[in-house]
């Protein structure tokens, strides 16, 4: 999985290395790196926060949201059997879709929107999340 801002850009490691890993864009150094404990199958950063989700397959199969730069845990969203394959996020920004290699799609309110956003006091860190799933089958 690979993805990047302007000024960062983050890849994804596999099943055996884990990592997350987060690169300066203007001269390809290695910025810092966090251990996942899981497959980092994608990448997505918030269009309205510092924060970031990423999709996890062998280990855990879940969706990790983490907050920027210091990488803390924010949520851990988890529902697919099997490892996740990828995620696309909504033209809002707020709303993730992920589609497992369960055959589920699931769509997870992980982000508030902008104007959301303006609505709520702190940094939205202790906002609920929501999950909504189906079956391709």
């Amino acid at each position: 999985a690979v993805v990047s801002t302007q000024s960062t850009g983050a890849t994804g490691g596999g099943s055996h290395d884990r990592q997350l890993c987060f690169w300066n864009a203007a001269n390809g150094s290695l910025q810092h790196k966090v251990n996942t404990g899981s497959q980092v199958s994608s990448i997505l950063w918030s269009q309205h926060s510092r924060e970031l989700v990423t999709g996890h397959g062998y280990l855990q199969n879940q969706l990790t949201v983490w907050k920027y730069p210091s990488m803390t845990r924010i949520a851990e969203l988890t529902g697919h059997q099997d490892r996740v394959l990828q995620l696309a996020m909504s033209p809002e920004g707020s709303t993730v879709v992920s589609l497992g290699a369960d055959e589920s799609i699931r769509l997870w309110k992980v982000f508030e929107a902008c104007t959301e956003r303006k609505k709520t006091a702190g940094d939205g860190v202790s906002r609920s999340m929501s999950k909504l799933s189906m079956t391709c089958r």
